[in-house]
């Protein structure tokens, strides 16, 4: 009798063995192709980990009045990377904001004392400075280069274990970010290269062994969703942070909440979306308050630009439009009105 069998073919190869290659030669193969991915890697973290920092700070806790304990300090801790030669740290503002105290431990174990250069929560970055010789400094490269599915690699001190190197792929890029003070970062790095507590503000680095992003948040309790905000922001913000201590941005005094508008509302005030900003409180004293901007009115543009959500405010209130006069649109009483407002540079708290 003729037996029945299962053929049995490598996926690569075609009837007839076309590529003329045993499995032994394939696995050869895959083993170069790997110990190449080991080179990239073990050859970027040479390169960049003596630059990644350990950043310990102190934090005033503030205790219920009826303690009577009073304010005491609660310590917590994350990663930053040096890139100048002369000390300046990029890390994250919520690994240093409101901070009492600062303390970086260096790649080879000394410890310095570091100074808040600036602080930006709604970019979540954050530059300190230490006084050090010798030091080692990564280089910030072109995150706009980046393309899905590219090698990175993420170096930082989750949990407090010096240096840990963990790699992936970008996920996707331009995503969107809110940071804790509310605001929306754009384009930012998703990146399956694990990411955990500890991890914030240190480096997402390419097989060049540039600094692409700074790692920030993780999405809990998914895994392989992490992100990074991307080095084009980092170098703007860390250059505005060196030179003014701040980034500055306008201010109109208005606290808004997004509302869909009706469609007749829409029609009869030809407004090109059916989305707008109800301004549910005005500041004393603010540019808002001056204008005549009252509860209750709707924002849906200031001067050309369409007003959708308060996203969209916030993209448009830049420091170009300090102390210059705008054209805000509004419905008041599903009217339509156009008032003049002058927007100030928004004090950082």
């Amino acid at each position: 009798m003729e037996s029945i069998g299962t053929v049995i073919r490598p996926v690569s190869g075609m009837d007839g063995d076309v590529s003329g290659a045993s499995p032994f030669q394939a696995r050869g193969n895959d083993d170069e192709l790997l110990d190449a991915y080991s080179k990239a890697v073990v050859g970027v973290v040479d390169k960049v980990s003596p630059s990644v920092v350990n950043v310990y700070v102190s934090k005033k806790l503030q205790r219920h009045p009826a303690y009577w304990q009073g304010p005491g300090e609660v310590q917590a801790g994350g990663s930053g990377f040096v890139f100048t030669p002369d000390g300046f740290i990029l890390t994250n503002s919520h690994v240093i904001h409101d901070a009492t105290r600062i303390e970086v431990t260096l790649y080879d174990g000394r410890h310095y004392p570091a100074r808040i250069i600036g602080d930006d929560p709604d970019t979540d970055l954050a530059v300190i400075k230490i006084d050090a010789p010798d030091l080692v400094h990564a280089a910030i490269g072109d995150s706009q280069a980046l393309r899905v599915g590219q090698l990175v690699i993420a170096i930082g001190n989750p949990y407090g274990f010096n240096c840990t190197v963990t790699s992936g792929v970008v996920s996707a890029l331009g995503r969107s970010l809110r940071t804790g003070s509310g605001r929306l970062i754009d384009d930012v790095i998703q990146t399956d290269a694990a990411l955990n507590p500890g991890n914030s503000g240190g480096p997402l680095i390419n097989t060049k062994g540039e600094v692409i992003g700074v790692n920030s948040a993780v999405v809990l309790p998914a895994q392989g969703i992490c992100f990074a905000i991307p080095s084009s922001i980092a170098k703007f913000v860390a250059a505005s942070l060196i030179h003014d201590g701040k980034i500055r941005r306008s201010w109109i005094g208005i606290s808004g909440q997004n509302v869909s508008l009706k469609e007749q509302v829409v029609k009869a005030n030809q407004l090109p979306s059916d989305q707008g900003v109800l301004a549910v409180a005005v500041e004393r004293y603010s540019p808002a308050e001056r204008a005549g901007i009252v509860p209750g009115d709707v924002m849906v543009g200031l001067d050309e630009h369409p007003i959708k959500s308060i996203d969209d405010l916030h993209k448009l209130l830049t420091e170009e439009r300090i102390n210059k006069k705008a054209r805000l649109t509004v419905l008041r009483r599903h009217g339509k009105l156009s008032i003049d407002i002058m927007p100030e540079e928004k004090l950082v708290r």
